[in-house]
C-alpha cells in the first residue's frame, strides 16, 4: 500500500489560496446578480424552504407493496347542474350613449310597439382634435367727426400668451409623455396620422412654456412639502444631452422627496449625485428623513436638525441577493424580515397610536433576535462575500433601521418614494434621455405634480387641464388651492 504524501505550503501561498477562494465567491455572486438582472424575476417575494405549507414537487412517499383485499362499493352521486350562461357586466352609466334604432323590415301597418330589446356594446372613438374659435365682435360707439371709439372684449387668458395651443392639447401632450411615456417624436407621428402636421420643436416649445406657467405652483408644492417633519428621499439617474459631451450623455440625477403625512412628491434635478442637491433642498429642514444607506444623507450640512431613518427593504434586498452565496444564513434573515412585514400588514388596519403599541409588543422582540444573530454571524462570514456585506450593511444602519418603531406614523421602509420614481425609470426606456439640463428640471416639475396626482388618486388629465385654465388669473398667495389633493 502506497503511503500518502504530505504537501507543505508556505503561509504566503496559503493566504493566496484563501484570497483566490474569496475572489471566486465574489465573482460567482456578481455572475448570479447579472443572471438575475437579465433572466430573473424582478419580484422580491420570498418563500422559505422551511415553510411546512410548501411541499416538495418530487417528495413522493414510497408506496408499500402490500396486497389489499378487493371490495365492491356502489354509491349514488348528485347530477351536476348545467352551467349557467355567463352574465355580462353592466357598462358604466357615466359613458355617453350613441343610440341606433333598428326597425324590422317590411313592417305591416297597424303594428303595435310593445317594448324593445336593448344591447349595449362598449366601443372606442379615437381622440378628436378641434379648433376653438374665439370670436370678439368689434363695435363703434359715440362716433363723430373728431373721434371714433372702437370697443372689443378682452381676450381670455390663455395658457401660452399669443400661442395657439389650448389647455386640453397641452395637458394631453404632457400626460402622453410623462404618464404614458410617449416621446414627443412619437406624438408627432400620431398627429400626422390625423393630418395635423406639428414639428417636434413646436412641442418642445409648448412644453417649456407650460413649465414656466406651472413653476410658481411647483415652488408652492416644495414649500408645502418641506413644512412636513417627516420625509422620505431617494435618487435615480437620468441621461442628459449636453454640449460638453458631443455624441454622449451626461449622467444627471432626479432627487425625489415624499411627504407621507401631506401626500406630496417633489422631484429635483441635479447634475450630480453629490450631497449638493439634498444640502440645498434641506438647508432649512427640521425633522425626520428616511433614506437608504447612501452616505450623502449622513453628511448633510444641516444634519444636526435631521434625524435619519433607514429603509428595511434595502437591508432585506442584500440578503435576497446573498441566497446564492449562503442560502442557510440568507434564508434565516429573510424569515425574520418576513415576520416584521407580517406585523406591518396587521398594522395597516390600526390607528397611529395602536400601531406604535403593536410594534413595541411584536416587532421589538423580532428585531432584538435579528440584532443578536447578526452580531454573532458577522465573525463567521467572509467580509467581502455577499452574505458578509449584507450583515455589515444591516448592522451599520441598525439604529436607523429600528427607529420606525418609535412612532406609529413612521414606515418600515421608503418603498413609497421608490414607487414615485418608477415613472422616471419607465420614461428612460422610451425617450432615453433629456434634451438639456433645463429640460430635465422641467421634467422634474411635471413629474412632481403628476406623481402627487397619482398618490392622491386624482385623474391627471382633467386636473392639469383645469389648472392650466385657472392658474393665469389665480391669486399668487392662494396657489396651494390648485395643488392636487383628495
Amino acid at each position: 500500500m502506497a503511503s500518502e504524501k504530505t504537501v507543505t505550503i508556505s503561509r504566503e501561498e496559503y493566504d493566496q489560496l484563501i484570497g483566490l477562494k474569496e475572489k471566486v465567491a465574489i465573482l460567482n455572486h456578481q455572475l448570479a446578480d447579472l443572471k438575475r438582472l437579465v433572466y430573473g424575476s424582478k419580484r422580491e417575494r420570498f418563500i422559505s424552504s422551511n415553510d411546512p405549507a410548501q411541499g416538495s414537487l418530487f417528495n413522493i412517499p414510497q408506496q408499500e407493496n402490500v396486497q389489499e383485499d378487493k371490495q365492491q362499493i356502489t354509491y349514488q352521486r348528485r347530477k351536476p347542474k348545467p352551467k349557467k350562461q355567463p352574465l355580462r357586466l353592466e357598462l358604466p352609466s357615466h359613458l355617453p350613449r350613441r343610440e341606433e334604432v333598428i326597425i324590422p323590415e317590411n313592417l305591416p301597418e297597424g303594428a303595435i310597439r310593445i317594448g324593445e330589446a336593448v344591447t349595449e356594446v362598449l366601443d372606442y372613438v379615437p381622440g378628436k382634435l378641434e379648433v376653438h374659435r374665439i370670436v370678439r365682435p368689434k363695435f363703434i360707439i359715440g362716433s363723430n367727426d373728431e373721434k371714433t371709439n372702437i370697443v372689443i372684449a378682452d381676450l381670455p387668458s390663455l395658457p401660452i400668451p399669443r400661442g395657439n395651443a389650448g389647455s386640453g392639447l397641452l395637458a394631453h401632450i404632457l400626460i402622453s409623455k410623462f404618464v404614458d411615456h410617449l416621446p414627443f417624436y412619437r406624438q408627432v407621428q400620431m398627429f400626422r396620422r390625423k393630418d395635423i402636421h406639428l414639428a417636434e420643436s413646436t412641442l418642445n416649445g409648448w412644453f417649456a412654456a407650460t413649465c414656466r406657467l406651472l413653476e410658481p405652483l411647483y415652488e408652492n408644492l416644495k414649500k408645502q412639502l418641506l413644512s412636513s417633519d417627516y420625509l422620505m428621499a431617494d435618487e435615480t439617474p437620468l441621461p442628459v444631452l449636453t454640449k460638453d459631451k458631443p455624441g454622449a450623455t451626461h449622467k444627471g440625477y432626479q432627487w425625489v422627496y415624499y411627504s407621507p403625512d401631506k401626500r406630496l412628491v417633489l422631484f429635483d434635478y441635479r447634475k450630480t449625485r453629490s450631497r449638493e442637491g439634498p444640502d440645498d433642498i434641506l438647508k432649512n429642514y427640521s425633522g425626520f428623513l428616511q433614506t437608504d444607506g447612501y452616505e450623502a444623507y449622513s453628511n448633510l450640512k444641516n444634519k444636526d436638525s435631521i434625524t435619519l431613518l433607514a429603509c428595511m427593504a434595502h437591508a432585506r434586498r442584500y440578503f435576497d441577493k446573498a441566497k446564492d452565496n449562503d442560502l442557510k444564513r440568507a434564508e434565516h434573515a429573510m424569515d425574520l424580515f418576513q415576520k416584521l412585514y407580517a406585523i406591518e400588514r396587521e398594522a395597516k388596519q390600526l390607528q397611529t397610536d395602536e400601531i406604535e403599541a403593536l410594534r413595541q409588543e411584536k416587532s421589538i422582540p423580532v428585531l432584538n433576535e435579528m440584532q443578536s444573530w447578526l452580531k454573532d454571524e458577522i465573525y463567521n462570514v467572509t467580509p467581502k462575500s455577499a452574505i458578509g456585506k449584507a450583515i455589515a450593511y444591516t448592522l451599520k444602519l441598525w439604529p436607523r433601521l429600528i427607529r420606525y418603531t418609535q412612532q406609529g406614523r413612521f414606515h418600515i421602509d421608503n418603498n413609497l418614494v421608490e414607487n414615485s420614481i418608477r415613472p422616471v425609470a419607465l420614461g428612460r426606456k422610451n425617450y432615453l434621455f433629456a434634451g438639456s439640463h433645463d429640460a430635465a428640471q422641467n421634467a422634474a416639475m411635471i413629474y412632481s405634480l403628476l406623481a402627487t396626482c397619482k398618490i392622491n388618486n386624482i385623474e391627471p388629465f382633467h386636473w392639469l387641464k383645469n389648472t392650466l385654465d385657472t392658474i393665469p388669473d389665480h391669486p399668487a398667495n392662494q396657489l396651494q388651492e390648485l395643488l392636487p389633493r383628495e
